[in-house]
């Protein structure tokens, strides 16, 4: 469904450590070049392959380096990529925002990204099943992705799903009520007292998503990093490698 995509021969060594990704380039379907990273299950194509998307300001590799180490880790092939929408505030380079030359993307302008990912795996021979994930303002749009995508996508992680002004044209809320999929969202402690956290959490639960409060924990994907929260995240962490084993495990 994309035009097309490349891998990069060469493998490239994300933040230091001591596993390998493959740089990936594809097309989102209107001519938008996708740079992102591969992270390859030792049992190869037919193991569970796990989407990741980041947040808002971000990159792949800023955020989600060590999270995929430890995904891969555990029989996972792992994608995660630079949507439009990004930066360099967890450290990181976006380098589909540096080819496209364009800052300040709105959030909603990323989807194409993700379904371009969607789109990637399966052409690519990832056939085994497949969970996306998203953090702030992408935990918003996967479950539209995995909504519009049910028969590809058989699992749905989001960590703090954005909602609000800047999500208004693609809320996630309208996909809640038809979603079969199983779902897991995450929220750190601090944000529950949000009053729009609140009625958002209220209506996961109505709708048959799972919700999990990290405490401790900060915003988005990062509280699964220790040292982004400051203390020991192994208790969300094995929440979410349970929930990936149940849904993505025969």
């Amino acid at each position: 469904m994309f035009k097309s995509f490349a891998i990069a021969v060469a493998a490239s060594l994300c933040a230091g450590l001591a596993h390998t990704a493959e740089q990936l380039e594809f097309d989102a379907l209107d001519g938008v070049r996708i740079f992102g990273d591969l992270y390859t299950s030792e049992a190869g194509r037919s193991a569970p392959v796990i989407l990741l998307f980041h947040q808002a300001g971000s990159d792949a590799r800023g955020e989600y380096a060590g999270i995929a180490a430890r995904l891969q880790d555990n029989g996972y092939n792992v994608i995660a990529i630079d949507q439009r929408s990004g930066g360099t505030r967890l450290g990181g380079v976006n380098r589909t925002v540096v080819e496209l030359g364009q800052e300040d993307i709105g959030y909603c302008e990323a989807y194409p990204d993700l379904q371009a990912a969607l789109d990637y795996a399966r052409e690519a021979g990832f056939d085994g099943p497949l969970a996306v994930w998203g953090s702030s303002y992408s935990a918003g749009l996967v479950f539209q992705l995995g909504a519009e995508n049910r028969d590809e996508v058989d699992a749905i992680l989001g960590f703090s799903p954005a909602s609000g002004g800047p999500m208004a044209d693609c809320s996630l809320l309208p996909f809640l009520a038809d979603l079969d999929v199983p779902a897991l969202a995450l929220r750190p402690q601090r944000e529950t007292e949000i009053e729009s956290v609140q009625e958002q959490l209220r209506q996961f639960k109505a709708n048959g998503v799972e919700v999990y409060v990290a405490d401790p924990g900060v915003h988005g994907s990062s509280m699964l990093n220790a040292e982004r929260v400051g203390a020991s995240t192994e208790t969300t962490w094995q929440v979410v490698l349970q929930f990936l084993a149940e849904n993505l495990r025969d």
